[in-house]
């Protein structure tokens, strides 16, 4: 498991076409989800420091280096990016929040895989599990497990692209899987890091 604190765009230049099976990323949706008035940053559990990482969606060229250094992706906030997406696709994946609250009832994921559309009902309230609420748009660890049980294989190579939290990390180390990722907040990579070691030592004492 390689996790950097870096630029995504960094990363990706350095490996070569098609290096990874399967992209799980959750790029930004420019939505000003720390901002903005229908989006409070304080959710009852957690106040999160305002940050703009959140002001606008990554460009052109993010999405021609993710296409090319993967070969399937699954992109979280899909319909935030149609324009850069490939076209005729019908394997979109749906996170059903199973809670009907002021914020969204779920997620939408735009994948590579030309399967049916697939939803995934996980209460809202698992996204604390495995050491607490760190970033404001964090995803369950159970959520990336199953993608990973739905959509990837044994032995393939995982990228993300926007580590937040780190729940993919703690889904590859539980399953198995050769992860590579980056976060560019010096902030959220030390949080990630400092919950997956932790998460790895609680396992050890088992």
């Amino acid at each position: 498991m390689t996790i950097t604190n870096e630029d995504n765009m960094e990363l990706m230049a350095r490996y070569e076409d098609n290096h990874f099976d399967l992209a799980i990323v959750d790029p930004p949706y420019g939505i000003r989800i720390q901002q903005s008035g229908g989006t409070p940053t304080h959710l009852g559990f957690k106040n999160y420091k305002k940050k703009e990482w959140d002001n606008e969606i990554p460009n052109k060229e993010y999405f021609k280096q993710l296409f090319r250094v993967s070969k399937n992706q699954i992109i979280w906030g899909g319909n935030y990016f149609v324009e850069h997406l490939s076209k005729g696709f019908m394997g979109w994946i749906v996170w059903d929040k199973g809670q009907k609250l002021t914020m969204s009832d779920g997620e939408l994921a735009y994948s590579s895989f030309n399967k049916a559309l697939r939803i995934k009902v996980l209460n809202r309230c698992k996204i604390g599990e495995f050491g607490g609420n760190i970033h404001p748009t964090q995803k369950p660890v159970k959520l990336y497990e199953w993608l990973l049980m739905n959509y990837a294989k044994e032995g393939d190579k995982i990228l993300d692209t926007h580590l937040g939290s780190g729940s993919i990390a703690l889904a590859c180390h539980n399953l198995g899987y050769d992860l590579t990722a980056c976060e560019l907040d010096a902030e959220y990579y030390n949080a990630a890091m400092k919950r997956l070691k932790q998460h790895q030592q609680q396992l050890t004492m088992f």
